[in-house]
């Protein structure tokens, strides 16, 4: 690990040389490249440098108490020494987890797709919220969200909602999202005052660029129509809404909340990308089933991942046995809490797969 961290040190300073180097800027490209793997080397230049400095800290000490004779400077030195040492515990788990292996996709934009599943109308309404509380979050991050596709039916549900969110790192974190989520609750349509059970589906994909994925003209047909619905956030009035069919998978992608026909055609080819980049996507971990089954939140669409218990006011993370009773906070867009304990999860079982390596 020491080696690897040493030729990150001379490949840093390599870069910040390359940077300040005349004309670099010029190459707008190459300019973005280095400024990116610089950026992505800073977090673990800056722990290792620290790891040195209080492995530093820890031979002054132990030197400085072999010449000491007062006691309470020797209390003192033993004090910074003890300090020094768990720092350097906490540093290396903090090397270790900056030096494993990134998913290619952690910085990319992400495709949420939502869609109603087991319980009718009520399924349809979860659907909204937990549509609302991904817009909550994205918003406290400043990302940005666009609505791409929604099938609303008329008491505010939503039967399936498309929606684009822009920011940096946004699928290191959402990635995790993707499965089954499930609602308990008296719904409003209900009349007798039972608790029913239903569930929705979350699909994280990666936004794809162009070079990603070719997409072969003769493939696809665009169907061009006027955009229908409910009213409300989906539905405009001209004739700009997009339907795109994939033949060879069959996938149909429609947009049609933009104002203009090119606009709307640009994001249904981006949904088309995405979801054609995510096929290809599931391939590669299901050829590498062990690794897939190992990594939490990259695993199977249809597993049951998180319960919504809305009379104990609580929600359950089932992979990782958390469960938190703030509900209404949750629902408000608050789930960093929850994501944070799935990458730390994420980052401890695959810590744990290299060591037995």
């Amino acid at each position: 690990m020491f080696d690897k961290l040493e030729d990150l040190i001379g490949r840093y300073e390599e870069l910040m040389g390359l940077l300040n180097e005349p004309g670099v800027a010029n190459d707008q490209k190459r300019f973005r490249e280095l400024m990116k793997e610089q950026s992505d080397l800073t977090p673990i230049i800056e722990a290792y440098r620290e790891y040195k400095k209080r492995n530093q800290d820890v031979e002054d000490s132990l030197a400085m108490l072999e010449e000491e004779s007062d006691e309470d400077m020797r209390e003192m030195l033993k004090e910074e020494l003890n300090d020094a040492k768990k720092s350097i515990e906490e540093l290396e788990q903090k090397l270790k987890i900056l030096l494993l292996p990134k998913d290619p996709n952690d910085d990319k934009n992400v495709i949420v797709e939502i869609r109603a599943g087991a319980g009718g109308d009520e399924a349809a309404l979860f659907a909204a919220e937990i549509y609302r509380m991904y817009v909550h979050y994205a918003e406290s991050k400043r990302w940005k969200v666009e609505l791409a596709e929604c099938e609303e039916i008329g008491i505010g549900g939503m039967k399936n909602v498309t929606f684009m969110v822009t920011g940096q790192g946004a699928y290191s974190v959402l990635k995790y999202e993707s499965g089954v989520h499930r609602v308990q609750r008296v719904p409003e349509t209900e009349s007798g005052g039972r608790i029913h059970t239903s569930t929705i589906t979350v699909a994280v994909m990666p936004e794809a660029k162009e070079v990603d994925v070719q997409i072969d003209e003769k493939d696809i047909r665009i169907d061009v129509m006027r955009a229908s619905g409910n009213g409300g956030q989906c539905v405009n009035t001209t004739d700009s809404a997009v339907r795109l069919t994939h033949f060879p998978t069959g996938i149909v992608v429609y947009s049609q909340t933009e104002k203009s026909q090119l606009q709307n055609k640009t994001k249904a080819f981006a949904l088309l990308r995405a979801k054609l980049y995510d096929i290809e996507c599931q391939k590669a971990h299901d050829a590498e089933a062990e690794a897939r089954r190992s990594q939490i939140g990259t695993g199977d669409r249809s597993e049951k991942i998180r319960t919504y218990n809305f009379p104990q006011g609580r929600v359950t993370d089932h992979r990782i046995n958390l469960t938190l009773y703030k509900l209404d906070k949750i629902m408000n867009g608050d789930i960093q809490e929850i994501l944070d304990a799935l990458i730390a999860a994420d980052q401890t079982a695959k810590l744990a797969k290299m060591n037995e390596g």
